[in-house]
């Protein structure tokens, strides 16, 4: 049977990851992602890494540079996915994992927030009156270009063009390139990645999406997040509700679901299942095609 391009993207996904994050704990029988004060946690994050069959790491990293390879395998698996999909969703996309250091004002739905920093950098006075940091940086931010009018023409009607620039029609919506003096991007998603899932950064994650939610002029963008987080309770404080995040993924929520399956533990069985049952978690591998909507 023939595998097709998004099972082996996804194969090589999980080899990057076994490669370079997913392992022992030096010493210890512990995977890299689980919490050794949890035998749910260690069962589960094992059983993972059986079912997923790749050699694993031998010196697994912690922190930081954990969060950031897979912030970072995780953009490529999407980017290269998400390619798959042109004649779904046709357009010019980028996925970026640097942002500048104003972060989402770079985008279009967010520009206002540059002038906003300016101000509050001008009048520190006006922080404590107008609350915290606007300029969340997406762990992966998806966006699109505008188009160019050209484009937007090739296919025509009787030799009619769709619009012209000298009539006054859709001089404001931002997917017109002639509507910008500059070049500027619509951000089409924000992604946070978390390599495991603790209650700050559930906390963290929440607290950004209901700032790209409120702060925007235009357009709210996905707003997902991705996780390799074993225990099901855990995926729970940032699945579970709505009005924030769009939806929740795991990098290998099938090898996940069939750990749970095996194990002892009946009650992540349960809580996994909900999640899934109740629409708030997916496998990295719906991404691309939830872009795509």
């Amino acid at each position: 049977m023939t595998t097709s391009l998004l099972k082996e993207l996804r194969i090589e996904y999980h080899k990057k990851l076994c490669r370079d994050i997913f392992g022992l704990r030096d010493g210890t029988t512990v995977y890299s992602n689980a919490d050794s004060t949890s035998p749910a946690s260690v069962d589960l994050a094992q059983g993972m890494a059986e079912i997923i069959g790749q050699p694993i790491c031998a010196n697994p990293p912690t922190g930081q540079k954990a969060g950031s390879l897979f912030t970072h395998y995780t953009k490529e698996f999407l980017d290269d996915s998400f390619k798959l999909m042109q004649h779904i969703r046709p357009g010019s996309w980028s996925f970026s994992t640097s942002q500048s250091r104003i972060g989402i004002a770079s985008f279009h739905q967010y520009e206002h927030l540059a002038e906003l920093k300016n101000v509050l950098d001008t009048h520190p006075e006006l922080k404590a009156a107008l609350g915290g940091d606007y300029l969340i940086t997406p762990d992966i931010a998806v966006s699109r270009s505008p188009i160019k009018d050209r484009d937007i023409n090739r296919r025509q009607t009787r030799g009619r063009k769709i619009i012209a620039d000298s009539e006054d029609l859709a001089k404001l919506t931002p997917l017109r390139s002639a509507n910008h003096q500059k070049s500027c991007e619509i951000l089409h998603a924000s992604i946070s990645c978390k390599w495991t899932m603790r209650s700050d950064r559930a906390q963290n994650t929440r607290t950004e999406a209901l700032n790209l939610v409120r702060n925007r002029k235009g357009r709210t963008p996905c707003i997902l997040a991705v996780t390799f987080e074993p225990l099901p309770s855990r995926l729970a404080s940032i699945a579970l509700g709505t009005g924030d995040i769009d939806c929740t993924y795991h990098g290998a929520l099938y090898e996940l679901l069939a750990a749970a399956k095996e194990s002892s533990h009946s009650d992540s069985l349960e809580m996994l299942q909900l999640l899934i049952d109740g629409r708030r978690l997916r496998d990295i591998s719906d991404i691309p095609f939830d872009l795509a909507i």
